[in-house]
């Protein structure tokens, strides 16, 4: 005789028994939707701020690399002055004490301290408040 097909003998595994319904795995899907669109727009936002951010880093850097080449050439003139002035002094000094005339000498040095004892910017405004500004974090520098 031929062949016998086998038989295949078990267990049928209820189907109903630690299964998902078509409701819940159709909720689960809305909800893994929904996170990926809440997470889109999130890193949408973000993203914005960021670039917000770093637009206004951009703009805060180039005022304060302007303020700095004013205040640069601000110095270098002030200074200037100034080293004419000391020069103009010394050589007053040198002259003073060559022609041995102590008036004159009193004078220049005091001249020569009352100079050094100024700031180019003493007459400009109070340095208190521009630290004051430069703490203050929410200031806004206009130039």
């Amino acid at each position: 005789m031929a062949d016998q097909p086998k038989v295949h003998v078990g267990k049928v595994v209820n189907a109903a028994r630690g299964s998902v319904r078509a409701m819940d795995g159709f909720a689960a899907l809305n909800q893994i939707v929904e996170a990926a669109r809440e997470c889109i727009h999130i890193h949408e936002v973000e993203s914005t701020k960021r670039a917000r951010l770093e637009t206004y880093e951009a703009t805060e850097v180039a005022r304060i690399r302007a303020a700095e080449s004013v205040l640069k050439d601000y110095f270098t003139q002030a200074f200037a002055e100034r080293r004419t002035v000391f020069e103009e002094m010394f050589t007053r000094l040198d002259r003073a004490l060559d022609e041995g005339n102590g008036e004159v000498l009193h004078t220049v040095v005091r001249g020569i301290v009352d100079i050094a004892k100024t700031s180019p910017l003493a007459d400009v405004g109070d340095l208190s408040q521009i630290r004051a500004a430069l703490d203050d974090p929410d200031q806004v520098w206009e130039l």
